[in-house]
């Protein structure tokens, strides 16, 4: 099938990444939040992010301006995804609210339409069974920084159709996106294993083996990742991570049980660069949150 209209639920961190590649990859996008000011707050930081793009000559002036054109903003789910060949929920990490969310898009959504969830861990399967289109409801997981990382999961869940996934796998193509395609499982690939390392990065932290700062140091310098393990558990947000860990620890056992340290973490609200502190500390944003 044909995918030119894409509606993206959500304008946080990832949904707002999301519209962006859409918009640039030639869609035709509608971003939904029922806040107005994320949504003010989610267009700035896509305008800014595509300006930075036309300045470091990584995108052509004239596709900016174009994919300005091409993004709107509602408040109102229905009329984001009433004309939309494809939505791509990017709600926070809860399964009653994604079932709720693909209920309702069953009943609005064009019986053409091919529903999606960014879900870093959650059964795509479950999220179906509010639908009477299993065959057209499949994962598509991206990475923050979206406009930058190139990798997209698509969750193939135990009725998504390979028409489906071909149709997914061309959209993220337009995107700029590799894909790889994985079978439903708690934490699919990157989740599972990145949930593994940084769960026990903090059990060394507990421990005192190392500070934060050398942990993160040796897995740069000495297995070649692009962040540490705490540096990029402060962007994703601690929260989100413990929440990953929780479901992975009811779904695959002990080895994924909580580091108590993360726990006490986000006990106290150090959630990473959102909250102004996580494993380490960003004044500016704790200035920005408190104002």
């Amino acid at each position: 099938m044909s995918i030119q209209n894409i509606a993206v639920l959500g304008a946080g961190l990832m949904g707002r990444g999301i519209a962006h590649v859409a918009a640039l990859g030639g869609f035709v996008t509608t971003l939904q939040d029922t806040s107005r000011e994320q949504l003010e707050k989610a267009t700035s930081e896509i305008g800014a992010n595509l300006e930075k793009g036309v300045a470091l000559g990584r995108v052509a002036e004239q596709d900016a301006i174009e994919a300005r054109r091409r993004l709107r903003t509602v408040t109102s789910l229905d009329d984001a995804a009433r004309q939309a060949d494809l939505v791509i929920e990017a709600v926070p990490e809860r399964m009653d609210l994604k079932v709720e969310i693909f209920a309702q898009l069953e009943r609005v959504a064009p019986a053409h339409a091919i529903l999606a969830s960014n879900t870093s861990s959650l059964s795509i399967t479950e999220m179906a069974a509010a639908t009477r289109r299993a065959p057209q409801v499949v994962g598509m997981h991206f990475f923050n920084p979206v406009h930058r990382m190139k990798l997209l999961e698509l969750v193939r869940a135990l009725e998504t159709s390979e028409k489906t996934l071909a149709a997914c796998e061309e959209v993220g193509k337009r995107m700029g996106k590799e894909c790889v395609t994985v079978r439903e499982s708690p934490g699919f690939v990157t989740s599972r294993i990145n949930a593994m390392i940084g769960n026990e990065a903090f059990y060394m932290l507990q421990e005192g083996v190392a500070s934060a700062a050398d942990i993160d140091k040796a897995l740069k310098l000495g297995l070649n990742h692009p962040m540490g393990p705490f540096e990029l558990v402060d962007l994703v947000g601690l929260d989100t991570r413990l929440s990953i860990l929780r479901f992975l620890h009811r779904t695959l056992g002990e080895k994924f049980r909580p580091c108590p340290l993360i726990e006490q973490y986000v006990a106290a609200g150090r959630l990473g660069r959102k909250s102004g502190r996580g494993v380490y500390e960003y004044p500016a944003v704790a200035d920005t949150v408190a104002t």
